[in-house]
């Protein structure tokens, strides 16, 4: 259990070790302005001041460099039970005294609203003073957050009964692959308010809770949340990275909600063992996408399309990009039977052989234990080639491919 001794120091020493840019979320429904500003200041600051001087104190001479700062975390439930317009006001209040120091520079992120609330990011907006179809926010007015956030979850029954993370049917499957493809159109949902008052798209939208959620496993503690981790999973992880690829004009940053152990997570652990998930490895696939160019992928026909109760799901799914000399391309394909000749024409580029990939596994339920820790796992795939201009690739059934080209 979790005894609050990790703390600041702890968490920023974690990012350091890690490599990573710290995240940190100020507590706006019941902390205080004060509260933030003091913690900016303290994190930051590097010459005297009552608060780098506290961090001294506390073992750290030099200041940390902190970009990425939430203003509140879901402040429509759990952090506040506000109203948009409440959160709001808030949101530019504790912007405003959330300060740069010493030339950190802090990217003030509002934390919006859940999954297709389009209301509490077009309130966000117009906090900012910004007008519908103007674009331009008054010239004397600094903007008090950069980002407008929103959290978006893979829940494929109801709150109360989610469904086994891997006790489940083709049925189940396919509407958990039809609840995850939703992310694109909500993402564009929120574009579409964001352009209307921000054509120059200044301000960035931040997913920074994705995932899937099922029950926990069974005799586990139903506070920690912890669920195993299949191939479904996997390729609800790739739906989403596509999306994010098609949106990224508009999308700044994409979090997946929890890192280990908990809901959706890459790694999981028994004792000293440590297990990587087959979500952790899509996430290593698509790692080339990071900081890429993207580019066009216009399919010469259109997908195949699976009608899943209310709606059609698009069973295939690429995206595509370059970068120092490559392009990738990743592949999904959601048919837990049949297989898939994809067929890409590769206009304006000459490229080398292909190097591709596949994560799949007999069955859509197969995950990975510490008795069994390569069940799910990226396999060589022979079946992608290069005739002319054209790559051909065979995709197995529920599968997950990458292919990489070096340009010449």
């Amino acid at each position: 259990m979790e005894d609050n001794s990790f703390g600041t120091h702890e968490f920023m020493a974690l990012c350091e070790l890690l490599g990573a840019e710290p995240y940190v979320s100020v507590n706006v429904g019941s902390g205080s302005v004060r509260e933030a500003s003091e913690w900016a200041e303290y994190l930051t600051r590097g010459d005297d001041s009552p608060m780098a001087a506290l961090r001294r104190v506390n073992g750290r001479d030099e200041p940390w460099r902190v970009r990425f700062w939430g203003l509140g975390n879901e402040p429509w439930g759990c952090g506040g039970g506000m109203r948009a317009e409440a959160y709001a006001d808030l949101a530019r209040v504790f912007g405003t005294y959330s300060r740069d120091h010493s030339g950190n520079r802090l990217y003030r992120i509002a934390a919006g609203g859940s999954s297709d609330n389009y209301h509490w990011t077009e309130v966000l907006m117009k906090a900012l003073g910004r007008t519908a179809g103007s674009g331009a926010a008054p010239a004397d007015r600094t903007p008090t957050f950069q980002a407008i956030s929103f959290h978006h979850y893979t829940v494929p029954g109801s709150w109360e009964h989610k469904g086994s993370a891997t006790e489940f049917d083709l049925e189940e499957y396919y509407w958990t692959m039809a609840q995850a493809a939703e992310v694109d159109q909500i993402l564009a949902g929120h574009a579409r308010i964001m352009d209307a008052y921000d054509p120059d798209k200044t301000v960035g939208l931040v997913l920074d809770e994705w995932g899937t959620w099922f029950d926990v496993e069974p005799g586990t503690h139903p506070g920690f949340l912890f669920q195993q981790n299949t191939l479904r999973d996997a390729l609800v992880a790739s739906l989403h990275f596509d999306a994010f690829h098609r949106h990224a004009d508009r999308l700044v940053m994409a979090n997946i909600a929890q890192t280990i152990n908990v809901l959706q997570a890459m790694l999981l652990t028994d004792g000293e063992a440590l297990v990587r998930t087959p979500s952790y490895h899509v996430f290593a696939m698509n790692s080339g996408h990071q900081d890429a160019e993207s580019l066009a992928v216009r399919l010469p026909r259109p997908a195949p399309v699976r009608r899943v109760a209310h709606t059609d799901l698009s069973t295939f799914s690429a995206t595509a990009s370059r970068k120092d000399g490559h392009v990738l391309i990743s592949l999904t394909n959601l048919d837990a039977e049949g297989g898939l000749d994809v067929e890409l024409d590769l206009r304006g580029a000459r490229v080398g052989a292909p190097t591709a990939a596949v994560l799949t596994a007999d069955a859509l339920n197969a995950h990975n234990t510490p008795q069994d820790p390569h069940a799910v796992r990226p396999e060589p795939l022979d079946e992608a080639r290069i005739e002319g201009s054209l790559l051909r690739v065979q995709l197995p059934p529920h599968a997950f491919v990458t292919v990489k080209l070096p340009l010449v």
